[in-house]
């Protein structure tokens, strides 16, 4: 699906409020309610808009820690990754899970409440995962920048 600036306006009022009114956005871009309503139904049914939710503050409900965690299979097969990538979608502590060129062959972003759980989640959760060779623990001290907002004026489409 082909999106306009228009749409791409659109993208960029949801990313920031999802919570905003088809009739507060349809004023804000300059359109008719109906029009608003019609491309917004567009985007969802292209799977382009695939979700609406909540950004909670992560420390303010106890997750303390947050990890970067750094994962070597020992074999690279297609069953062994299938297995592992199984294993990780069953870990509610592993919020992204990214699979990477380079030296290592998975990148995790992890939550947990403090120091203590981060080490019986890494012991008895992840290293009980068959096929990881090892993998390395990176803590955030301090996070610059983050966003959930994909940059839409950048894309070409």
């Amino acid at each position: 699906m082909k999106i306009d600036e228009t749409d791409k306006k659109i993208l960029e009022i949801l990313q920031n409020d999802g919570r905003i009114t088809n009739a507060k956005l349809a004023a804000t871009i300059g359109i008719s309610p109906p029009a608003m309503l019609e491309r917004v139904r567009r985007l969802e049914t292209a799977g382009i808009i695939t979700n609406y939710t909540a950004v909670l503050d992560r420390e303010k409900i106890g997750l303390e820690v947050m990890a970067i965690v750094s994962i070597s299979l020992a074999a690279h097969e297609l069953e062994s990754i299938d297995r592992f990538r199984e294993k990780l979608l069953a870990l509610d502590e592993v919020l992204e899970c990214h699979q990477v060129t380079g030296e290592d062959d998975f990148i995790l972003k992890v939550v947990l409440e403090n120091i203590k759980s981060y080490s019986e989640f890494a012991m008895k959760k992840l290293a009980g995962i068959p096929g990881i060779q090892n993998f390395k623990s990176s803590f955030v001290l301090n996070t610059i920048k983050h966003s959930n907002s994909l940059p839409v004026k950048l894309s070409k489409s």
